[in-house]
């Protein structure tokens, strides 16, 4: 909470609840030696495999869906406002026809950048630009660790997740719930679970565009924790939400219902069609990326319409099949030219970019590293803004794992420490230390390697790097069994950061109301 918003909300001291700095431990020392709270930034130049033609090939196939074939939107609000704003809808009453230059001028509306401020202000997020942020797994059914094996998610695993995200640094906001608490009935899930997040985390935060009550519930529960006024919150971006196409070319009511309702709030909408390439999509990588592309825009240009300049993210999920099976495959060869190709079109329109650390794999194994490796990759080289699932995501979404989960904070750790720019002094070239060590010596002892060696290199949490003997020695620990001591130490040692009681209190307040209330419809 701000000075200025303490302020106007009472002129006494305020009282904290929470333990203190999230990701400390009890005085003992960090559970985990991780990198420290930075907001990593690229500076190479991203990998490009589409030449500025075929961008522009890409982009009139787009342009061609939305005038010829156009996208259906399964909203009345969302035709009527489109409608009005000069497009065409067909007999059918939800098929709408977009002209380009309609759709580039919205376009144009949109932000390149924008920030988030959740809250606690020392965690705002820039989005946009050539910013890197990563948030771990969402919305999947199942978890899983070695202890318990593979069950039902609840609300115990839900918080769990929760707490290692606020934990990890190399995490900057709290997407989706990473886990869903099951055993909470669906119409005061969203309570129950954007509370445990507004509490247990002190990062920006998702909220899913399920109908109108859940995201007004939502926004609100938002705004309270953060102590703000109306006005306050909707004089910038305080949350966001994550909307997908139902490819192909279809936006369906919940969401959009939802992705309006922000975009008039002024908060952050990133808009993400699921474009399984042979499925949903073309079985061409080109011609999914257009599709994806061309529902992408067409909501895009709908939230622009809503409220002129309202941030938008564009969003990238395009992968293959296994054509054998049917079966969604991750972090293949087409996955990572997919996400450079979306950052070349992001780049085009001016918008920020989405993409997702992703596998098939049912386990924590080398088939999920490997196959997270790639998507990383992709995501890194396409120069993507929001990395979504960036921490344990298993079976294609369908499993949270919490070994994979530090497995894969290992590598975000990693990747963020790969895109720091390389210094180039000529301490660095370092060519007197050259001369002193000469031939056949060696720089271990050297004052240049003494004056640097602590902090020269990345140091691992997790990677075992002892020899063969030393190893076994102790246990013949793999890295999934190390992962599993790992999360089991951050749990234990957690501690939630600090809430004013005041905004607690009107947070504890609203939920318990609108449990009473009954919460949101549901259909059983």
């Amino acid at each position: 909470m701000t000075v200025e918003i303490a302020a106007a909300v009472s002129n006494a001291p305020k009282r904290r609840r929470g333990g203190g700095r999230a990701g400390n431990t009890r005085g003992k020392g960090p559970a985990v030696a991780q990198s420290p709270w930075v907001l990593p930034r690229y500076h190479d130049a991203p990998i490009e495999p589409l030449s500025p033609d075929s961008v522009m090939a890409v982009h009139n196939g787009a342009m061609r869906v939305l005038e010829e074939i156009g996208i259906q939107f399964l909203h009345p609000k969302a035709v009527e406002t489109l409608v009005a704003a000069g497009c065409t809808v067909l007999d059918d009453g939800v098929t709408v026809i977009m002209g380009r230059d309609f759709v580039m001028e919205k376009i144009a509306l949109a932000p390149s950048s924008f920030t988030i401020t959740p809250r606690n202000p020392d965690r705002k997020l820039e989005v946009g630009g050539r910013q890197m942020l990563f948030a771990q797994v969402g919305s999947p059914p199942n978890y899983s660790n070695l202890d318990e094996g593979r069950r039902t998610g609840n609300r115990k695993a839900f918080q769990d997740l929760v707490k290692l995200t606020q934990y990890f640094n190399c995490l900057h906001f709290v997407s989706g719930h990473p886990v869903e608490p099951i055993d909470i009935h669906a119409s005061i899930r969203h309570l129950d679970a954007v509370r445990d997040k507004l509490i247990l985390s002190d990062k920006v935060m998702h909220s899913y565009s399920l109908g109108t009550e859940r995201i007004e519930d939502n926004m609100e529960m938002v705004r309270l924790a953060g102590g703000l006024s109306h006005e306050e919150f909707e004089a910038s971006p305080r949350m966001f939400t994550n909307i997908n196409s139902t490819s192909p070319l279809k936006h369906d009511w919940p969401m959009l219902d939802g992705a309006m309702r922000m975009a008039q709030r002024n908060q952050p909408v990133v808009v993400s069609p699921f474009t399984l390439s042979g499925a949903m999509a073309p079985v061409t990588i080109a011609g999914a990326v257009a599709q994806q592309t061309a529902e992408g825009l067409a909501c895009i240009a709908l939230l622009q319409c809503i409220r002129p300049g309202a941030p938008v993210v564009y969003g990238s999920f395009t992968s293959n099949v296994d054509m054998k099976t049917g079966s969604p495959a991750f972090g293949t060869p087409e996955y990572m030219r997919a996400t450079q190709m979306s950052g070349q079109m992001a780049r085009f329109y001016g918008l920020p970019l989405r993409s997702s650390n992703t596998c098939a794999a049912n386990a924590p194994d080398a088939q999920a590293a490997w196959e997270s490796a790639f998507s990383l990759w992709g995501a890194v080289t396409g120069q993507t803004n929001m990395v979504y699932h960036g921490a344990g995501w298993l079976e294609g979404g369908l499993c949270a794992s919490y070994e994979k989960f530090i497995i894969d904070c290992e590598m975000l750790q990693q990747m963020q420490h790969y895109v720091c720019p390389v210094p180039v002094t000529e301490a660095d070239i370092a060519v007197e230390a050259i001369r002193d060590v000469g031939a056949g010596g060696h720089f271990f002892g050297t004052p240049h390697t003494q004056e640097r060696y602590e902090t020269a290199f990345y140091q691992p949490f997790l990677s075992d790097w002892s020899n063969f003997e030393n190893w076994e020695d102790n246990g013949s620990l793999t890295a999934e069994k190390r992962a599993n001591a790992v999360w089991k130490n951050v749990l234990e040692e957690f501690e939630a950061p600090a809430m004013d009681d005041d905004a607690r209190g009107a947070l504890d307040e609203f939920v318990e109301r609108r449990k009473r209330e009954g919460g949101a419809p549901t259909d059983f």
